[in-house]
């Protein structure tokens, strides 16, 4: 009774602005009064809920309606919104409004009728839709098409705050009425993903939720329709946005009514949520996935009771990762071969982002198949020789790490019979990437089999020879660094094919830092066998490989790779190259014919020349390169001494030149070898004095000088003068060092004839000397002067009254006395001494 009361007293306080308002010709002033005295008379007082929904019913909703769907000021539109919402919050049957009430908001906020100019009475409007579905609930369900075209509308509206307020109804309105919702729940997909890319990032995160509440409860076939847009949002900068989409995937794998039908779909995008930068992201994804894996076994436990009762743990596991449940692995397993294809598509993708996320993606499916990668193995093989060779490390490391778990998982025998064939035909660096990847992965036992087929493989002149590249060569150093760290001792099988494979990569030209880590891999394969020093590896095979390289020798150019390969093992073998000496003159020999290629024979002379140097401790390391001498000088030195036209041709005497001089120097080349030798090199060592090259003229009066020493007294006069002849020439040269050798080896020369038999016959020729030599005194250099001024000392030995004859001559021609006043005084002292 009281009830009725309050409701009649306030019907009567309503009455006159209800009045006011329902007149055609009432101003705008008017009707703001009229809804400001119902805005006091319904807020002013406490009114119990039976009350105010009896008066709201019965004489507000009607013209509050009205004005909120048609008046044309925005402040009485707004009165009336405000109105309208405190009945719906404290009526209590707010479902005898939506009669009225929807056709008002659909006539507000949907075109072509009309559209609601203020963007914050737009979004008073929806939040009253959103009120109305958690007031009313399912008993929307007859209005439930105006819904939709309003929610329509308001989704693609200009003000974000409304397009959030929208999706938050389309959830409210998918979760009110999922018996129905299904009917209109495609109608919202559209306008959902159109917003799904906007510039806010809060409204992004709002339509990925009520995406997910509007499948989840509606028609499940506009899955596909989204998918594309989802997987585009794990690529969103804001860790919230990838957040959503991985709850929203998951609460789907999980809750989903068609979800079976999905899987091959969805789990991969749960599963890209594993590499997010963002822990909490990744954390969350792994508690969605293990569910889920849960969830499945439990579903399917009749089918997988023999795996649960009899599974066994691999005892070869990927180092740091935690093996998944086998609901989860099951699930990957079952939908591989339609999560591939398409994965391995976007490993080629134009978009660097994609194949970052496909890499890493793939990964963590193959981690999850584990053997079940066997039936895909072609497939996979293709598209991580492609991606191995991608331009974005990123990619290639996570290519990589996919190509171990192949090795781990994976019976050799299979994957080494798919990758083989790749190397027969063109091997590529990614190739070697991809072998070296599965050779790492693979466990030892599983691997001993095929040591010796990896050995041959790598070793075969179209692998390991195939390129110059740099990236080739790292490559295939990595392939042996994977099979000594695998393999370990059982490495001695190919210890010789990995040793041919070490060197052609050393014999390549490239930065020391390639040659320091194949230093240290030979270091790494001596010590799995128990050798000290990689040199007990070259001379544990010294012989094989120098026969290995010899095989073509006869056909050897400037650019067989066989020329630099003995390069590397004759100069990095050390004293080991000493104990096959046969082997090593043999293809000197055969490369150094004067009709072979110049580069070729110019390569081979700086090689021997290198070793010469030092050869006590590479060449003569046994004592035995002295038996070889009279070979290397007959049929390697002397031919190459001969002169020809060119620049490589004297390049190539310059390089003989200087092995001679070092086999000299060393004391290699005995006075006894000298003499045996003599007759045949002293001719073109003297022609070498009038080279180009200073080093070469150089070496050559240092050489004339030893064979003066050693067996100039033995020389015909024929011999003496063509010496002298030469080595005078040498006095004018342009090189100091050169003058100065000169100098040095004409006083051996004077040395040499005093104790000849064919002194007396020299007797003009010695004249001829004196006067040159006395002309040299004069020269500009100071060191010269003193030089010459010895030799005449040695000279004046001769015929000492001649010598004095020219010096008084040549005081006559107005030469420096200083010199030739030394000299004459020299020449007395001896005279008196005699």
């Amino acid at each position: 009774m009281a009830a009725a009361e309050a409701a009649a007293e306030l019907s009567q306080a309503l009455a006159r602005p209800l009045s006011l308002l329902q007149q055609p010709d009432c101003g705008r002033a008017a009707r703001l009064r009229a809804l400001e005295d119902i805005r006091a008379q319904l807020q002013g007082r406490p009114l119990p809920g039976a009350v105010l929904q009896e008066v709201f019913a019965a004489r507000l909703l009607r013209p509050l309606s009205r004005c909120l769907a048609g008046d044309a000021a925005e402040r009485c539109r707004e009165l009336a919104l405000q109105l309208l919402r405190h009945g719906l919050s404290h009526g209590e049957r707010p479902c005898e409004a939506l009669p009225v009430l929807l056709p008002a908001l659909a006539q507000r906020l949907c075109p072509p009728q009309g559209t609601e100019p203020s963007e914050e009475l737009r979004l008073g409007l929806v939040q009253l839709l959103s009120l109305l579905l958690q007031r009313c609930g399912a008993s929307m369900a007859p209005y439930l098409g105006d819904i939709a075209r309003v929610l329509q509308a308001t989704l693609l509206d200009h003000y974000a705050e409304v397009r959030r307020e929208s999706c938050r109804c389309a959830a409210a309105c998918a979760r009110a009425m999922p018996e129905h919702f299904h009917m209109q729940s495609e109608s919202l997909i559209k306008p959902l993903m159109q917003t799904i890319s906007h510039q806010h990032y809060r409204v992004r995160v709002d339509v990925i939720q009520a995406t997910g509440a509007v499948i989840q409860f509606g028609n499940g076939k506009s899955v596909d329709d989204v998918l594309s847009h989802l997987a585009q949002r794990l690529f969103d900068e804001i860790p919230k946005v990838r957040h959503a989409v991985t709850t929203v995937i998951g609460e789907w794998l999980l809750h989903l009514r068609d979800r079976y039908s999905y899987f091959h779909k969805l789990i991969p995008l749960l599963l890209g949520s594993f590499t997010d930068e963002i822990p909490e992201n990744t954390k969350l994804a792994w508690t969605y996935w293990e569910k889920i894996g849960l969830q499945w076994e439990k579903e399917n436990e009749e089918d997988l009771k023999d795996k649960m009762d009899f599974s066994v743990s691999p005892s070869h596991y990927p180092k740091g990762e935690t093996r998944p449940g086998l609901g989860c692995r099951e699930l990957v397993s079952r939908n591989l071969s339609k999560i591939l294809p398409g994965l391995c598509h976007d490993m080629t993708d134009w978009v660097e982002s994609t194949r970052i996320k496909a890499s890493q993606l793939l990964y963590t499916l193959l981690l999850h198949a584990e053997d079940h990668i066997t039936q895909h193995m072609e497939l996979l093989l293709r598209t991580l020789y492609q991606a191995c060779s991608d331009e974005e490390s990123e990619v290639v490391k996570n290519s990589v790490k996919a190509a171990e778990l192949i090795g781990t998982f994976v019976s050799p025998k299979v994957s080494l019979k798919l990758i083989t064939p790749a190397f027969e035909q063109t091997p590529k660096a990614s190739c070697v990437m991809v072998l070296a990847a599965v050779i790492r992965g693979s466990p030892k036992e599983i691997l001993q089999p095929h040591v010796t087929q990896l050995g041959n493989t790598l070793s075969q002149a179209g692998v390991c020879q195939r390129s110059e590249e740099v990236f080739y060569m790292e490559q295939l150093l990595y392939c042996v660094q994977a099979l000594i760290e695998v393999c370990q001792e059982d490495c001695r099988e190919i210890s010789l094919q990995l040793m041919k494979v070490l060197v052609t990569i050393m014999a390549i030209p490239s930065s020391q830092d390639l040659k320091e880590k194949v230093e240290k891999t030979m270091s790494s394969l001596a010590e799995v066998q128990q050798l000290e020093s990689s040199h007990c590896l070259y001379k544990q095979h010294i012989i094989q490989l120098l026969e290995w390289v010899s095989v073509s020798c006869e056909g050897w150019t400037c650019y067989s790779p066989e020329v630099l390969q003995f390069e590397v093992i004759a100069t990095h073998s050390g004293p080991v190259i000493g104990e096959a000496l046969d082997e090593f003159i043999l293809i000197l020999k055969t490369g150094l014919q004067p009709n072979r290629d110049p580069q070729m024979r110019l390569k081979l002379f700086t090689v021997l020349s290198q070793l010469s140097q030092k050869a006590s401790e590479t060449i003569n390391s046994q004592g035995l390169f002295p038996s070889y001498l009279e070979t290397v000088i007959k049929d390697i030195l002397a031919p190459n001494l001969q002169w020809h036209a060119g620049r490589t041709a004297a390049a190539i005497r310059a390089t003989a030149v200087l092995c001679l001089w070092a086999l000299i120097h060393c004391e290699m080349l005995s006075p006894k070898e000298i003499l045996k030798v003599k007759d045949e090199l002293m001719p073109q060592v003297i022609a070498s004095m009038d080279e180009d090259s200073k080093i070469t003229r150089l070496m050559a009066c240092r050489i004339v000088d030893v064979f003066l020493k050693v067996c100039g007294r033995q020389f015909d006069a024929d011999k003496f003068k063509n010496t002298y002849t030469e080595v005078l020439k040498r006095l004018d040269d342009a090189s100091c060092d050169v003058r100065l050798a000169a100098a040095h080896t004409l006083a051996n020369w004077f040395k040499c004839l005093k104790d000849s038999d064919v002194k007396s016959s020299m007797e003009g020729h010695v004249e001829f000397l004196y006067q040159e030599l006395l002309v040299h005194l004069d020269d500009p250099d100071e060191n010269l002067q003193k030089a010459v001024l010895e030799v005449l000392k040695e000279g004046s030995i001769l015929y000492p009254d001649l010598l004095v004859r020219e010096i008084e001559g040549a005081v006559q021609k107005h030469q420096t006395p200083i010199y030739c006043n030394q000299l004459l005084h020299h020449i007395q002292s001896a005279k008196e001494s005699a």
